[in-house]
C-alpha cells in the first residue's frame, strides 16, 4: 500500500509540469494582451520583458504556498491517505479543467479553479468521514474553512464590476483629456500621465508581486524594524506622492530631452509587473498543492505511522519552499511562455473584444446582449437630452478617431487599441490588484485584468452599433464561462475524490490514463482547428482597383468553392446512397464553414468599393455580380446537404435503387463539369470558359430527363411522399446550383479580356480570410 502513496507523489510531480504548462497558456492574457494589442513595442520585446517578470515572480513566491495547504480547509481534520485523496482529486480535475479552456481559447480563473476543487474534494472526504462516524450533515464546517470560502465568492463578484466600471470611467476621462491626439499633447499632459500610471504600477509591484512574499514579511532596520508590507501599509499615502512627484519629474525629462514615448515606457513597465504579480501569487495555483503533497509524503514516511493514522496538522505551520524548485517552475514558465500556441489563442480572444473598428466577430449574439445594448442606447439617449449640444460637441470631437487610409492599413496591420488605452488598462488593473491585496480582499487577476479591458473598450466607444452586440455576446459568455469553473471545478474534484477514497490502488492509474487521454484529445482537436484555419482553400478578400485585377484575384476563389462545392455534392449523394449519417452531418460543417467565408467576403464589399480608382468603377459591379452567383451556388449546396442529412437522421425510407442510379449520373456529369471550371480558373484559362459555357443545355435536359422519370414513376409505383419529396428537391436545387455556376462563367467570359496577362494585373496583396464561425444553415431555404 506503501507503494501507491509513492506513485502518486510522482504523479503529482508530473501532473505539476503539465498543470504550470495550462495554467501559464490561460494567465498570460493578464500581462500580455495590452502590450500585444497596441503593437506599442515589438513581440520579441514584450515576451523578454514579460519573461523576466515571470521569472522573478516565481521567484518570490514562496511565501503563498501555505494557501494550498491550510487556506481553504482544516488540515489537523484530515489524515495522510485522506489528504493525498484530496491533492490528487485536485490536481487531476485542474489540469483537464484549463485544458479545456485553453483549447477553446477562453481565459478563466486559475485561482479559481484551485479554491473550488479543493473545496469540493474536502467536502467529499469530509462528508465520506462524517458518514462513517454517523455524524450531521453541519459538521461538515469543522473541516472546512467556510469563512475563507465565503469571501473568495463575494471577492469574484465584487471585482467583476468595479473592475467593469473604472475601467470604463478611467478610459472615459483619459481619453475626454488626451482625445486620440495624445502624441500632439503639451509635454506636461504626457509627464502627468506618465507619473500617475507609473506610481499605480510600481506601487502594485510591491503590494501584489513582492507584498505576499517571505521576503515582505521580514523585519528590516532601515524601515525602523517593520515589515516591508507593514511600511507600505502604513506610509501609503505618502509613498504614492512621492512616487508621484519623482515619476512625473522623470517622465518630463524623458519625453522633452530624450524624446522618448511615455505610453510605451508605460506599457513595458506594467507588463512587467503583472507578469511579476501573476508568477509570484498565482504560482501556487499549479504547484502550491504538489508540494504540499510532496512535504505531507516526507513528514508521514519518516514517521512510521500508518497512513490512516497520521495527522497532517502540521500543514498549518509556514514552512519555506526550497528555492530550487521555484526556479525550476519558473524556468518551465517562461519556456511555455514562448512556446505556447494555445496561449495566442486565449490571447486573441481578449484582444477581439477589445479591438477599434469593425471585422469578424467570433462570438454570435444573443437575448442578453441585445438586451443590454437596447439598454444602453437608451441611456446614451437620456444623456443626450441632460447634456448641453455645446458640451456634446467638444466631448464628441475628443472621441474622434484619426482616418486611417487604405494605403496606411495595406501597408502594416493595424493595432486593436491605441496606447492610451493599453496604458490604462495596465494602470487600473494595478490599482485594483494593489488595493485588494493591501485590504486582504480574494479577487481573480483574471477577471481584474478582463473586465478592465473591457471596461476600457466599452467607454472608448470601441464597441459601435456594427459590432456592439457581439462584442457584449463575448463578454456575457466569458462571464458564464467563469461560473461554470466554479461549479464544474467543485463538482468534479468531489467526484473524483470519492473515486479515489473508493479503490485508490486502482483509480490512481485508472484516473491518470483517462486524463492522459483526454489531453492528447484535446492536443490533437485544437491542432486540427488551427489547421483548418490555415487551410489553403480559405477564401481570399479582392484588393484590386481594376476589373481585370479583380478577375484574376477572384480566380483562386471561383477555383475553391468550385472544388469544394464537388466535394460536398458528391458527400451528399453518396450519404444518401449509404445512408451514412456521420458523412452528412461533416458534410453540414463543411457547408457552413464555406457560407461563413462567402458571407465574410460579401461583408468586406463596403471596403472594396472605397478602394476602387475612379476609372474603374465598373469593377464593383463585376465583384458584387460574382459573390451574387457565388452565393446562390453555396445556398443550393447548404439546401442539398441539409434535407439530406433531414432524410437520414429521421429514418425515412432510404432512396430507390434508380434513384440513386440516377442521382450516380448526374453527379458523375457535374463532378466533370466541376473539375474542368476548376482546372480553367487554377490556370487562368479563361478561353476555356466558352467550351464550358457550350455544355450548358447538355447537362441541364440530363437533370430535366430525371425529373421526368420520377413524374412517370410517382404516377405508376412510386409509394413514398417522403422519397418523392426528396428526389424533387434534388434536382430542383441542382438546377438551381448549375444556373448560378453557368451565370458565374458568362459573367467571366463576358469581362475577360484575354490581352491582359495576369502577372502584369495582380498588384494587391490579399488577406487570407480564416473562418471558423459557423453560421446558421437556414439560408439555404430561401433558395
Amino acid at each position: 500500500m506503501d507503494n501507491i502513496y509513492l506513485l502518486m507523489i510522482v504523479a503529482l510531480a508530473l501532473l505539476a509540469v503539465a498543470d504550470l504548462v495550462v495554467g501559464v497558456s490561460n494567465d498570460a492574457v493578464n500581462f500580455l494582451n495590452s502590450a500585444i494589442g497596441s503593437k506599442a513595442i515589438p513581440f520579441k520585446t514584450i515576451m523578454i520583458v514579460a519573461s523576466v517578470g515571470v521569472g522573478l515572480g516565481a521567484v518570490f513566491s514562496s511565501g503563498m504556498m501555505e494557501v494550498a495547504r491550510s487556506g481553504i480547509f482544516n488540515p489537523h481534520e484530515f489524515m495522510f491517505n485522506e489528504i493525498m485523496i484530496i491533492f490528487m482529486a485536485v490536481m487531476i480535475t485542474d489540469i483537464l479543467l484549463l485544458d479545456f479552456f485553453n483549447t477553446v481559447g477562453m481565459p478563466t480563473s486559475t485561482t479559481v479553479s484551485i479554491v473550488f476543487e479543493l473545496l469540493g474534494a474536502s467536502v467529499a472526504i469530509a462528508l465520506i468521514k462524517i458518514g462513517q462516524k454517523g455524524g450531521n450533515f453541519v459538521d461538515v464546517v469543522n473541516y472546512i474553512n467556510t469563512s475563507k470560502a465565503t469571501e473568495i465568492i463575494f471577492g469574484i463578484l465584487l471585482s467583476v464590476a468595479i473592475a467593469f466600471t473604472v475601467g470604463a470611467a478611467v478610459q472615459w476621462v483619459s481619453r475626454l483629456l488626451l482625445s486620440y491626439n495624445y502624441e500632439k499633447q503639451s509635454n506636461w499632459v504626457g509627464a502627468v500621465f506618465g507619473g500617475f500610471a507609473i506610481t499605480a504600477i510600481t506601487y502594485f509591484i510591491f503590494m501584489k508581486g513582492i507584498g505576499g512574499t517571505t521576503y515582505a514579511k521580514q523585519s528590516y532596520d532601515i524601515i525602523g524594524g517593520s515589515t516591508i508590507k507593514e511600511f507600505l501599509s502604513n506610509q501609503a499615502l505618502y509613498i504614492i506622492l512621492g512616487s508621484f512627484v519623482v515619476w512625473s519629474s522623470i517622465s518630463y525629462a524623458l519625453i522633452s530631452f530624450a524624446k522618448l514615448n511615455i505610453y510605451k515606457i508605460v506599457i513595458m513597465i506594467g507588463t512587467f509587473a503583472l507578469a511579476l504579480a501573476f508568477s509570484g501569487n498565482d504560482l501556487v495555483n499549479f504547484i502550491g498543492v504538489p508540494i504540499a503533497g510532496w512535504q505531507s509524503y516526507t513528514a508521514w514516511a519518516g514517521s512510521g505511522v500508518a497512513p490512516e493514522a497520521f495527522s497532517m496538522g502540521f500543514l498549518s505551520d509556514k514552512v519555506p519552499t526550497p528555492t530550487f524548485l521555484l526556479i525550476i517552475a519558473g524556468f518551465i514558465m517562461v519556456i511555455t511562455l514562448w512556446l505556447s500556441k494555445k496561449a495566442k489563442s486565449v490571447t486573441e480572444t481578449e484582444i477581439n473584444l477589445s479591438r477599434e473598428g469593425d471585422g469578424k466577430e467570433r462570438f454570435e449574439p444573443n437575448f442578453l446582449s441585445r438586451g443590454f445594448v437596447r439598454l444602453a442606447m437608451a441611456i446614451s439617449q437620456m444623456a443626450s437630452y441632460v447634456l448641453p449640444e455645446s458640451w456634446q460637441a467638444k466631448i464628441d470631437k475628443q472621441f474622434e478617431k484619426p482616418v486611417i487610409t487604405l494605403a496606411q492599413s495595406k501597408k502594416h496591420e493595424l493595432p486593436a487599441f491605441d496606447m492610451v488605452r493599453a496604458a490604462v488598462n495596465l494602470m487600473v488593473a494595478a490599482i485594483l490588484i494593489s488595493l485588494a491585496t493591501s485590504m486582504k480582499l480574494p479577487l481573480s487577476t483574471t477577471y481584474v485584468t478582463f473586465m478592465v479591458a473591457m471596461g476600457s473598450s466599452l467607454a472608448d466607444r470601441a464597441w459601435g452599433a456594427e459590432s456592439a452586440v457581439y462584442r457584449v455576446a463575448g463578454v456575457l459568455n466569458v462571464i458564464g464561462g467563469w461560473f461554470f469553473t466554479a461549479i464544474i471545478a467543485f463538482v468534479a474534484a468531489a467526484l473524483i475524490a470519492y473515486l479515489l477514497n473508493w479503490n485508490v490502488a486502482v483509480m490512481v492509474p485508472v484516473l491518470l490514463l483517462i486524463a492522459i487521454l483526454l489531453l492528447v484529445r484535446n492536443f490533437i482537436a485544437h491542432r486540427e482547428k488551427s489547421k483548418e484555419i490555415k487551410a489553403e482553400d480559405s477564401l481570399t478578400k479582392s484588393e484590386s482597383s481594376s476589373i481585370q485585377g479583380v478577375i484574376h484575384e477572384s480566380a483562386n476563389n471561383i477555383a475553391s468553392v468550385v472544388k469544394r462545392g464537388n466535394k460536398i455534392y458528391t458527400n451528399a449523394i453518396n450519404g444518401l446512397a449509404k445512408q451514412d449519417l456521420a458523412l452528412l452531418k461533416k458534410n453540414k460543417r463543411q457547408i457552413v464553414k464555406l457560407s461563413s467565408e462567402v458571407d465574410e467576403l460579401r461583408d468586406n464589399i463596403f471596403y472594396f468599393i472605397k478602394n476602387l480608382d475612379d476609372s474603374s468603377i465598373g469593377a464593383s459591379n463585376f465583384y458584387i455580380h460574382i459573390l451574387g452567383y457565388l452565393q446562390d451556388m453555396v445556398q443550393s449546396l447548404e439546401y442539398i446537404t441539409k434535407v439530406s442529412y433531414k432524410h437520414v437522421n429521421n429514418n425515412h425510407k432510404k432512396l430507390k435503387f434508380n434513384q440513386i442510379k440516377e442521382l450516380k449520373e448526374v453527379d458523375e456529369r457535374f463532378d466533370t463539369f466541376f473539375n474542368n471550371t476548376q482546372k480553367a480558373f487554377d490556370s487562368r484559362s479563361f478561353e476555356e470558359i466558352g467550351i464550358i459555357l457550350g455544355r450548358k443545355q447538355e447537362i441541364l435536359s440530363l437533370v430535366t430527363s430525371k425529373i421526368q422519370k420520377q413524374v412517370e414513376r410517382t404516377r405508376s409505383e412510386e409509394s413514398s411522399p417522403k422519397n418523392t419529396t426528396l428526389y424533387f428537391s434534388l434536382l430542383l436545387e441542382t438546377k438551381d446550383l448549375l444556373n448560378a455556376s453557368m451565370n458565374l462563367l458568362e459573367e467571366y467570359h463576358n469581362a475577360h479580356d484575354s490581352s491582359v496577362k495576369p502577372a502584369t494585373v495582380v498588384t494587391s496583396t490579399s488577406k487570407s480570410i480564416k473562418s471558423t464561425d459557423s453560421t446558421s444553415s437556414e439560408s439555404g431555404e430561401q433558395s
